[in-house]
């Protein structure tokens, strides 16, 4: 059966003109274009009933509350500083 070519296409293009005539191909195209929408139309609906819907996002959390006092003294606290080992202190020897 092969490729179709252009001369297949051009051959088949003239036997439709001859059996449909000029005035019934555009009919025939209209009809064949509602065909497939109303096709994809009913199979789009079966998909809607067949995949059900992906569950709702999850409630956002409540905003959090301002500090309090007490916990905005908590936070101005900075850490000491951290020591250094005893290994680092003492210098190396070499021998």
């Amino acid at each position: 059966m092969g490729d179709i070519g252009i001369e297949k296409l051009i051959l088949l293009m003239i036997v439709v003109l001859l059996l449909f005539g000029a005035k019934r191909i555009p009919e025939i195209g209209q009809s064949l274009g509602r065909g497939i929408r109303e096709f994809k139309r009913s199979m789009s609906d079966i998909n809607k009933e067949i995949v059900p819907p992906p569950p709702p996002p999850p409630p956002a959390p409540p905003p959090l509350a301002p500090y309090t006092r007490a916990e905005q003294q908590r936070t101005d606290v900075v850490a000491p500083a951290a020591t250094t080992p005893a290994s680092a202190a003492e210098p190396k020897r070499l021998l």
